[in-house]
Parts: C-alpha cells; structure tokens; sequence
C-alpha cells in the first residue's frame, strides 16, 4: 500500500514539473494565418518591395555612371575652344558621353551666337538630363505613400473580420475565432510600414544622388559660359 501510494504520488510529481511547449511560428505560418485577405494584401505589398528595389539599384547605377567624368574634361575643353579647335572639342564630348559632356557638347554647337542663345540651349539640354536622371523616381515615392496605407487597408479588413466572428459566436466569445482577423490586421500592417519605409529611404538616396550631379552639371555649364566670356 506504501509502494502504490508513493508510485501515486511519484506520478503527480512529475506531471508537475512538466515544463510547458514553446510554439514557434515562422513567417510563412504568420502570412498563411492571415486568411486569404492578408495574403492577397501582403502579395502586392511583396510586388511593391521588388519593384522598390529594381528601381532603386538600376537608377543607383545610372547616376553613379553619370557622376563620373575626368577631373581634365574641362580643361582639355577650354584648351580646344580657345584654339579654335571645335571638331575636336565636339569629339571629347561625344567620347566621354555623360551629362555633363552633353550640356558642354550642346553649348558648343551654339558657340558663334551670343552668349544668352548659348546658355539658353545648355538650360535646355540640362533639364532634359535632369528628367532622365530622375526617371521612375517618383514611383519610389508613391509606394512609400502607397504601402502603408494598403497595410492599413488590411487591418481594417482584419477587424472587420474579427468584429463579424463576433458577431456570430452568440455570446461566447473564443480567441481562436478572432485570430484569423487578428493576424490579417497586424501583419499587413508591418508588412505596409516595412515597405513604405524602404521606399522613402531609398527615394531620398536618389534624391540626394541626384542633387550632386545636377550640382556637377550646372558648375561645368557656368565654368563653360565663363571661358566663352573671357576677352580674347
């Protein structure tokens, strides 16, 4: 009787000790437990996310090519120019083939005209570069607006879910009813803010990008103009 009891008592202890199970949920279990709402919700935001990132590193690239130009450009120029020698001058420009050579290659076509024509045209040419530098930027722009308020399209939806299963439980109230509109709310709403916030990071990069080679462009244009006005 002492041997069973202190089997009884053996057994309770351990069930005691038990420690409970840690449950862990990946985030493809986290995405697929917001129904189908969240799903289609964070599948556009993902489309969003590639497009952020294709338009960041290809214009990355493109302004980076277009910032560089040889520090003795405008000398080798300037040299040309005051020797008479435009063909050659025109050949640099076409040789080098940035932004900067083109506004300069624009501006020595006009040379023979007064000096307002000619920096007309280079104005001219310069916005025209400035628009291709900019090109698809603004689309950064708008999915940083845009994503987040699709996430929070997605929390209202997942409220309204969890406000319908209550609705209908009759007064009992289960959690596990309410988890479905629960996780469509909170992971389209990260999933909206971690978009938004990587397209308005990545838009002021390019913007700031941009700056310093509309910066570049316009100090050659006005080195150009000054060497045209100098007396002979």
């Amino acid at each position: 009787m002492l041997f069973a009891l202190f089997q009884d008592t053996s057994e309770g202890l351990e069930v005691v000790t038990d420690e409970p199970v840690k449950k862990t949920l990946s985030i493809i279990e986290l995405i697929s437990s917001g129904g189908v709402a969240g799903q289609v919700i964070i599948g556009i935001l993902f489309l969003l996310l590639i497009a952020a990132v294709y338009i960041y590193f290809e214009r990355l690239f493109a302004i980076k090519a277009a910032s560089q130009i040889d520090s003795n450009f405008m000398n080798q120029i300037k040299d040309h120019v005051s020797h008479g020698k435009i063909d050659s001058a025109q050949m640099l420009c076409a040789q080098v083939n940035s932004p900067v050579s083109r506004l300069i290659a624009k501006g020595i076509t006009r040379i023979g005209k007064p000096l307002e024509d000619i920096n007309t045209a280079i104005e001219n040419a310069g916005r025209l570069e400035v628009y291709g530098l900019e090109k698809n930027v603004s689309i950064l722009a708008t999915i940083s607006g845009a994503a987040p308020m699709i996430g929070f399209l997605g929390t209202v939806i997942g409220m309204i879910l969890s406000i319908f299963e209550i609705a209908n439980s009759g007064g009992q109230i289960d959690i596990k009813l309410l988890a479905d509109g629960l996780y469509t709310a909170m992971t389209t709403t990260v999933a909206g803010l971690i978009v938004g916030i990587v397209a308005y990071m990545t838009y002021n990069h390019l913007v700031v990008k941009t700056d310093k080679v509309v910066y570049q462009m316009e100090s050659n244009s006005l080195e150009f103009l000054d060497h045209l006005n100098e007396p002979v």
